[in-house]
């Protein structure tokens, strides 16, 4: 799967050079060098990959605006929103609930002492749908923490 998406975004960085859209030619050879690089480490978890650029380029947009700079602010909230269009749909909250609900019933977790059993149960059905600091506040407030 990990080869289809770096695939798609070699095209559209063909596509976006022939209709000489510099920006996103570049945030997109950013991308795609980040997935080869996990390609060639074995991993090949590219919504990982995809939600870790995506967050460093809000970090830096932040950093950016906070001392000033709007303009590279705007450039790195810019190639944030380019990730965002290879990363797949987000859970709805009610999703995340039915999810969290499953895995609270599947681990027999009774309170916050088992919350890590529920995050190792419902993490891997999230499969990158979701931030994990979301999934970790919804099933602290599902089991009471």
């Amino acid at each position: 799967m990990a080869q289809d998406l770096l695939q798609r975004v070699q095209t559209d960085t063909r596509e976006a050079m022939k209709s000489g859209e510099r920006e996103l030619v570049g945030a997109l050879r950013m991308l795609s060098s980040a997935l080869q690089a996990e390609h060639k480490e074995g991993e090949g978890d590219e919504v990982a990959v995809l939600r870790r650029e995506r967050k460093r380029r809000l970090e830096a947009a932040k950093a950016y605006s906070d001392a000033g700079h709007d303009d590279r602010a705007a450039s790195e909230r810019a190639e944030a929103e380019v990730i965002d269009r290879y990363l797949p749909a987000e859970l709805s909250d009610a999703e995340l609930g039915e999810l969290i609900d499953s895995a609270v019933e599947e681990t027999s977790a009774s309170g916050p002492q088992d919350m890590g059993r529920v995050m190792g149960a419902v993490m891997p059905k999230v499969a990158g749908r979701a931030d994990g600091g979301r999934v970790s506040a919804a099933v602290k407030e599902r089991l009471g923490g």
